[in-house]
Formats: C-alpha cells, sequence, structure tokens
C-alpha cells in the first residue's frame, strides 16, 4: 500500500469523507471492546465524559488488560474537526506493547493518523515485531516526522500519516487500526503473568511519562474548544495517568 497524491489523476481518486468514515471506526472500536473486555468507571473521568458537548471518554479492562481508553472530541458543527484517541494497556505482569491509535481530521483530510505497538519492556516482543510485519506495506502519502519524547517509546512500525486526502488511504488505515487492535485484543492474554509486576509497572509510566511531553495535544485539544482547566486536568491525571 503505497500512495501519490500528485500523481496528475486526481480525477480517478475518491477524495476521503473523514466526517464519515472515522465516526464508523469509532464505533466497530467500541463495539470491539464491548465484546473483549468490560466497561467501568474511571475514577474522574465523569468530568470529561460530556457526550452532548461532544466530548466522549470510555475506559474498559479484563484479565489480561488493565486499562482501554477510548477518547473522542467531535466537534464538526462548531470547529470543523474530530479527534479520537485509543490505548490499550496490559495488566502489570503482562509484558506486551502498547496499543495507541490516534487520528485527527477537518471535514476534508486527515491531518495526522498514529498507529503502533509500543514495545516498553520487550523491544522485541513477538506482538510488536508481528505489528511491524503487519504494518510495513503501509507507505503514507506523507510521512510525520516523530519528536524525539516519541522515538524513545514507539515501534520501528509505527504508523504516522499525515495529509490523507483521498479514500483509499484512509480507508487502509482504519482497516489497519481494527485488524491490529482484533490481533492485540485476541493475543495479549498469551503474555499475561510472564513478567514482574515492578518492571511493567516502570516501563508503563516511562510510556506515559513521555507521551505527557507532547504540547501537540493540549494545544489541539484547546482549538477544539475545550476548558483549559479541563484539559490540563485531563491530560495530566487520565489521558496517560501513571500508575
Amino acid at each position: 500500500m503505497s500512495y501519490q497524491v500528485n500523481d496528475g489523476r486526481p480525477e480517478e481518486k475518491i477524495k476521503a469523507q473523514p466526517w464519515e468514515q472515522l465516526p464508523k471506526l469509532k464505533d466497530e472500536i467500541i463495539a470491539m471492546f464491548n465484546n473483549f473486555c468490560v466497561e467501568y468507571n474511571e475514577e474522574g473521568m465523569e468530568r470529561f465524559n460530556k457526550p452532548e458537548h461532544g466530548w466522549v471518554n470510555k475506559t474498559w479492562r479484563n484479565s489480561s488488560i488493565r486499562r482501554c481508553h477510548v477518547d473522542v472530541v467531535d466537534v464538526r458543527e462548531t470547529k470543523k474537526l474530530w479527534m479520537m484517541h485509543v490505548t490499550c494497556l496490559p495488566n502489570l505482569s503482562n509484558p506486551g506493547p502498547i496499543y495507541g491509535f490516534d487520528v485527527i481530521a477537518g471535514k476534508n483530510k486527515v491531518t495526522g493518523a498514529f498507529l503502533d505497538y509500543s514495545p516498553l519492556l520487550l523491544k522485541e516482543h513477538p506482538m510488536t515485531n508481528w505489528f511491524i510485519e503487519f504494518t510495513k506495506t503501509y507507505e503514507p502519502s506523507k510521512r510525520r516526522e516523530l519528536p524525539e519524547w516519541a522515538l524513545k517509546i514507539f515501534s520501528k512500525g509505527m504508523v504516522a500519516a499525515g495529509n490523507v486526502t483521498y479514500q483509499e488511504e484512509l480507508q487502509d488505515i482504519c482497516n489497519l487500526a481494527k485488524s491490529s487492535l482484533d490481533y492485540y485484543l485476541r493475543n495479549i492474554n498469551e503474555y499475561h503473568g510472564t513478567a514482574n509486576e515492578n518492571d511493567v509497572k516502570k516501563a508503563q509510566n516511562y510510556y506515559a511519562e513521555n507521551q505527557r511531553k507532547n504540547p501537540h495535544t493540549p494545544r489541539v485539544m484547546q482549538s477544539l474548544g475545550l476548558p483549559e482547566e479541563d484539559i490540563k486536568a485531563f491530560c495530566r491525571d487520565n489521558l496517560f495517568p501513571s500508575i
């Protein structure tokens, strides 16, 4: 899968419709979590779960995954933007990678899409190796460069795409996100109970610490019209909380 945006034949390509494709993807991801996990009310999250105002935050868990999180900001009508953040963190006796998917889109294009199995305790974890192999055929039309903090935690197979303007590429990103999430939910349990809890805790906190260094997250949320005090509390306590 590779894409050339300026090939002189734009009439042969179908323009992406992110505001139709991505909400469907959100519903499919939530259905997958409902199938594999149990939804629970995370402490303090009710402050940030305001569907009537376009902000949705939901969490799930099961015996092998301590936290799955879906964060959606839907301000298509007021700010012309739609954003989703998805993570899965294994239990503390599990050395498996962290599943992460982020996407932000205007009406006609996706400005950023990021997908990874982030390996922190075992750099050569079998699931991370699977992910690297799985994503190697996807070549974004525009690759997003990663900052130093991101290079410390993301895998070599990470998808980092920008300026996604055609339906085919956006659909490929959606398929990658769904298929890799399905694989994650079906296989992460194989590694349950195979690691020292203190080591996993340290690794997951390292992941959260570096994610909180991302200045783009609060800026984007601010541009979406969310209250500044809510943004600070959310990024600190509920988006990437330390254990």
